[in-house]
């Protein structure tokens, strides 16, 4: 797992902007809240993949623990894919024909083409049905035009998000920023996200702690949403 590293001086100003609380929530409203499982697909995952993320494959016991969680208290869990879609309304050209050279992004457009093997989700997970699959063209799941997983939400009501995936620095990053500014609660798990080195794993913990997320390990997002069920059920 990775070696988590916020310092006190990130925490002790956040707490001081939420009025002197570490965490900002003592109880979810579990309908309203959504699990984004962030491109735990086989293209990150496995040895040799193209984008292979080693750590991913020590999150899969978390993951699972909060998706069954989730799942159990009435909440939605959603399975993000990042696709390459060369049909798109809105395709990415900057980041393809400008940010890698033309035999990676004939790599990465081949090995995330939807139906790809690559594309698919890592069997590990713990997908049950009922449960959501959208597909991004993205690193952020909710960029007008290249994603409908904001419309989805907000359909059923969805205003709390906990993001959990791969890599914690690009798209589960950027999916957990705009989820804020969009209007949503942010929960970033600090044990169910994984880049390539605790370097950048910790850099966005740390931007997240300061401005963006409550950022929690899932021990302690376990016992916040099983207290929620309890008071849920006491009211």
């Amino acid at each position: 797992m990775h070696k988590v590293s916020i310092p006190e001086h990130v925490v002790a100003r956040s707490r001081l902007q939420r009025g002197g609380r570490e965490h900002l929530f003592e109880r979810l409203d579990m309908a309203k809240v959504a699990h984004v499982v962030v491109d735990l697909q086989v293209g990150f995952v496995a040895e040799g993949a193209p984008v292979e993320v080693p750590m991913t494959r020590e999150i899969f016991g978390a993951v699972n623990a909060v998706s069954r969680a989730v799942r159990a208290a009435g909440g939605t869990n959603v399975f993000l894919r990042y696709t390459c879609d060369a049909r798109e309304d809105m395709p990415w050209t900057v980041w393809f024909d400008n940010y890698m050279t033309p035999e990676r992004r004939a790599t990465m457009q081949l090995a995330f083409a939807r139906g790809a093997p690559y594309w698919q989700l890592a069997p590990e997970l713990d997908v049950a049905p009922g449960d959501l699959l959208v597909d991004k063209t993205r690193f952020s799941a909710l960029i007008p035009g290249t994603c409908d997983m904001d419309a989805q939400l907000k359909a059923r009501g969805i205003d709390t998000l906990i993001i959990s995936g791969t890599l914690t620095n690009c798209c589960c990053e950027s999916t957990a920023r705009d989820a804020l500014q969009m209007g949503y609660n942010v929960i970033f798990l600090t044990d169910s996200n994984a880049a390539l080195s605790d370097e950048e794993h910790n850099a966005t913990l740390i931007s997240m702690s300061a401005i963006f997320a409550d950022v929690m390990d899932t021990g302690r997002l376990l016992g916040l949403i099983a207290g929620s069920g309890t008071m849920r059920t006491a009211a």
